[in-house]
């Protein structure tokens, strides 16, 4: 995909300097900061903290264990809910979560307890002498996830930990999903990804087969023959489609495909990087995308959105960011029409300007144009269609572009369940992901023992 942007200069500076532009966005709280941090916790009795966290860490608790010294007892009681806490930590938006609703955070104090950075200290200093985590007997019971994201990852983690034996198959070169492929490079650094899948590893059972893509060489109907119960843990991994003319020009991808590039690149001086670039979208992945273009060097970086900042999905930490490495905002507009050179490569782009009709989004009628030598889609994320190709998978219910499921993550096809951002409703936050992977596999589990109980 990248390839297309082949034809764009490189970063002006070496690795080595780029590579300095994209270490902790959040530098890690050292001993003595988590030591004042913990102290300033009121361990509330009905904590409104862990009320919200959507993976149901018991951030009270943990937070005290820090200021106890009991790292260790920190950390598993953060990794028994969450087994990808360390990640989360890093990238959940604690702004609007847990840090949001802290007892703290009023005029007088100025902030709530830093929970992220106590939750990622406990993690990044747990010293067990195995994994702190046991399976339990071995049922004889094997299940299928596809996709080895986080809601796979934590679907087979809590599986293997119940005795049953996993297998994961993944269509890329890694594990990790979103969290290895999708995420800034400055919010996952020092290949934390894959540490942590080692580390969810240990516990055992559980086997990752690579290049495996449903619907491709991967076929539902034979995962649920041969396998006691099969998980979708599939993401959204299709860009939606603007639908202008000229979409598919050399200059215009979508911002997943470049991030995705960067996070894998060896040699960061080595990408094509425009000198000015527009950013269509107003969540994460527009936010991530528009910084770290910016920051490899582009001099002019423009995201734009057709609604206002109170509507973004990206919440105002995000903004801020963006903001503070000089992202140029522009809302009230929409893509118009992708403007192209004389050798048919991207030029710019026309906007409309925008408003509300009552509770209705219209167009004004008046353009106006941004010129760019790239164009990067942030505009949300869908299914794959190839996975809906698959015969068996085409039988699942659907609501709008993600695959329905009850409240304990079925699917209407017995024996197959799905989690994470693939399936409706949801928040595609990595936390929520984690949390689906988790709940199902205790479905999964309680299914399949309830036939032994029946036989």
């Amino acid at each position: 995909m990248i390839e297309s942007l082949n034809y764009l200069p490189h970063p002006a500076l070496p690795n080595e300097a780029l590579a300095g532009h994209f270490t902790d966005l959040a530098p890690p709280l050292t001993a003595r900061q988590a030591a004042i941090e913990s102290a300033r916790c009121l361990y509330c009795y009905d904590a409104p903290c862990s009320r919200i966290c959507p993976s149901e860490i018991d951030v009270a608790s943990f937070i005290r264990n820090i200021h106890e010294k009991n790292i260790n007892g920190a950390a598993a009681g953060i990794l028994k809910q969450n087994i990808l806490g360390g990640s989360c930590a890093r990238v959940c938006p604690t702004e609007i979560l847990c840090e949001d609703v802290c007892v703290r955070n009023h005029d007088a104090e100025a902030q709530p307890v830093k929970i992220g950075l106590l939750q990622r200290y406990a993690v990044d200093h747990m010293h067990f002498a195995r994994h702190p985590f046991q399976r339990a007997a071995a049922t004889g019971k094997t299940i299928a996830i596809v996709g080895a994201g986080p809601a796979g990852l934590s679907c087979a983690h809590r599986l293997a930990m119940l005795g049953h034996a996993v297998v994961i198959f993944e269509k890329a070169d890694k594990a990790g999903g979103l969290n290895e492929y999708g995420i800034a490079k400055y919010k996952l650094t020092d290949d934390f990804a894959q540490k942590e899948i080692d580390f969810l590893l240990q516990i055992g059972g559980i086997v990752i087969r690579c290049h495996q893509a449903l619907g491709e060489n991967l076929q539902l109907r034979e995962l649920h023959a041969q396998y006691d119960a099969v998980f979708l843990g599939l993401g959204l991994g299709a860009s939606r489609a603007l639908g202008l003319t000229g979409e598919d020009a050399p200059g215009l991808l979508a911002a997943v495909d470049y991030i995705s590039a960067l996070r894998q690149a060896d040699d960061l001086a080595a990408l094509p990087v425009p000198r000015r670039a527009i950013v269509i979208g107003a969540g994460n992945t527009a936010i991530d995308m528009a910084v770290q273009i910016q920051r490899l060097g582009a001099e002019e970086v423009t995201l734009v959105y057709r609604r206002g900042f109170d509507a973004m999905t990206a919440t105002e930490h995000e903004q801020d960011i963006a903001k503070a490495n000089q992202v140029r905002m522009l809302t009230w507009a929409q893509p118009q029409q992708v403007l192209l050179d004389a050798g048919g490569k991207v030029a710019g782009m026309r906007f409309e300007k925008t408003r509300m009709q009552g509770t209705r989004l219209t167009g004004t009628g008046e353009t106006f144009d941004v010129a760019a030598d790239a164009i990067f889609k942030a505009i949300g994320q869908s299914l794959d269609a190839q996975v809906l190709h698959d015969p068996m998978a085409s039988l699942l219910k659907r609501e709008g572009d993600k695959i329905a499921v009850d409240a304990r993550f079925r699917t209407v096809l017995p024996g197959i369940y799905a989690g994470g951002d693939c399936v409706a409703p949801g928040q595609d936050l990595t936390v929520q992901a984690v949390q689906h992977g988790k709940l199902a596999a205790l479905t999964i589990h309680a299914d399949l023992m309830s036939k032994l109980e029946v036989a």
